[in-house]
């Protein structure tokens, strides 16, 4: 019991300093984490420089759709001609199991195969345009790629995001994450949409983790390529109610933390906005010369070919404007996309109808304008087929070697690495992955692949997660 005189000796600074060094470090931590609310917000498709001097500066991706055939397209294998219609197992031995494990006899090519340009390229008649010596000697290709899927969805999810599963960023959502854009009126990332999604539908072109402003935007080939472009109201209406949007969003951003995903809406908001004066002027082909609309065969007789020479024309004037990333779709064909499980001639000849003229042209397009340089062109699909017959006149998915180029952005054009065994069936020489050819891309655009990440459920992510080397041999 105390003295009721009794009175305590004051605090010491040391027994201060003890009791209320939590309380400083909170009222620190409270003044930090609120000054990211009081700051503007950030664009995320502002410009950023990237890890060393890039070699291009924009990415068309020509996506292939359904998995073109090697052996028929720019895989040579005279063997196949030799031995056609004999069992591969007799010959070959021992095969791995294919997606329908449907394995016929052997099936030669039916196109004939020459060396064209002065890198002496073998192409097969299915490509008369890119053929052409001022184009085949800018490609360079790569005969040893390989995937890890043998099944449309995921194999398309692992070309698209170097994952076999659905959710993850696209690589057109990574590149304007690490990149920025150059042009603050369209999307970081376009899509020309051709008329078919890929199986795995719009994840393909989805910004999964990332913020939603990096996502894919699709655009169709046509006069009015975005449903509801034309503004329905005045302009001065419109800027109204973009204000009270954009007010509303920022009276729900949080204290303490800026949230990226509310931020991303803001941003896709006043882009759409500006989109309504860029779209219209990017479709405004008045400016483009008759013997340019020629080249891309815009006056071509079969449609498909006018349908994706508009959309390599529109691709060209897009990185004009400055667009990150623009990914191509194949046109729907009689016969089928590249997936020919059956009427391989009817199938390959009508998708080569379609792409060849247009992709020869826009190469020879941007050359002229002197921007192939600073352009990357890539030609891919997920996966390509066997040498065997699926069939009377089909081939199978063949995820263990096949073909994909590119040109232009800092490749050695008229080049090729890799080989396929003499079959054309499995790569034996450089074999390579998605991965890197993920790696290679975002190296010839000066993003170093193993510190482009992004922090998601306590880990970095990244592209190529954690495999991936730059095919050097590819590089100029």
């Amino acid at each position: 019991m105390h003295c009721r005189n009794f009175q305590q000796n004051p605090l010491s600074r040391r027994d201060m300093l003890r009791g209320c060094a939590m309380g400083f470090g909170g009222v620190a931590m409270q003044a930090l984490m609120a000054e990211p609310a009081q700051a503007k917000l950030v664009n995320p498709l502002a410009p950023r420089t990237p890890h060393f001097r890039p070699r291009a500066k924009n990415v068309i991706f020509l996506y292939m759709d359904g998995g073109p055939s090697q052996v028929d397209t720019f895989d040579h294998k005279p063997l196949l001609k030799k031995y056609n219609g004999r069992d591969p197992k007799e010959v070959i031995g021992k095969l791995a199991p294919t997606q329908f494990d449907n394995v016929g006899n052997i099936l030669q090519s039916p196109w004939e195969f020459k060396q064209r340009g002065e890198s002496g390229a073998w192409v097969s008649d299915l490509f008369p345009h890119l053929a052409q010596k001022e184009v085949i000697d800018e490609i360079a290709f790569v005969k040893s790629m390989t995937s890890r899927f043998s099944e449309h969805t995921f194999a398309n999810y692992f070309l698209h995001t170097g994952s076999g599963f659905q959710g993850r960023p696209s690589m057109g959502a990574w590149f304007g994450y690490g990149l920025g854009s150059e042009n603050q009126n369209l999307p970081g990332f376009v899509v020309l949409n051709g008329g078919l999604i890929p199986p795995g539908g719009l994840d393909c072109f989805g910004s999964g983790f990332l913020p939603a402003a990096y996502q894919g935007s699709i655009f169709l080939p046509q006069e009015q390529p975005i449903a509801n472009i034309q503004p329905q109201v005045s302009p001065e209406v419109q800027k109204r109610k973009l204000g009270l949007l954009r007010e509303l969003d920022l009276g729900a951003l949080p204290d303490s933390a800026p949230d990226p995903q509310i931020e991303a809406a803001i941003q896709n908001y006043e882009t759409a906005f500006r989109m309504q004066t860029a779209v219209p002027d990017l479709m405004d082909l008045k400016g483009e010369p008759e013997s340019v609309k020629k080249l891309y065969g815009l006056d071509a007789d079969y449609e498909q070919t006018k349908t994706f020479g508009l959309q390599c024309l529109l691709a060209r004037r897009l990185v004009e404007r400055g667009v990150r990333f623009i990914e191509l779709t194949c046109p729907k064909v009689k016969g089928d996309r590249w997936d020919q499980h059956g009427n391989l001639r009817e199938g390959h000849s009508n998708n080569c109808k379609t792409v060849d003229q247009p992709i020869a042209a826009m190469i020879m397009d941007l050359k002229r304008l002197g921007m192939l340089e600073d352009t990357l062109v890539v030609w891919a699909g997920e996966f390509g087929r066997t040498p065997f017959a699926q069939g009377k006149d089909g081939r199978d998915h063949n995820p263990f070697g096949f073909t994909v180029w590119m040109a232009g952005g800092g490749v050695k054009g008229g080049s090729s690495v890799g080989e396929t065994d003499e079959w054309g069936y499995k790569a034996v020489q450089d074999r390579f992955e998605i991965y890197d050819l993920h790696a290679t891309m975002l190296h010839l655009l000066g993003v170093d692949h193993e510190k482009s990440t992004f922090r998601f459920s306590g880990r970095d992510m990244r592209l190529t997660d954690v495999h991936g080397h730059v095919m050097k041999e590819i590089l100029a």
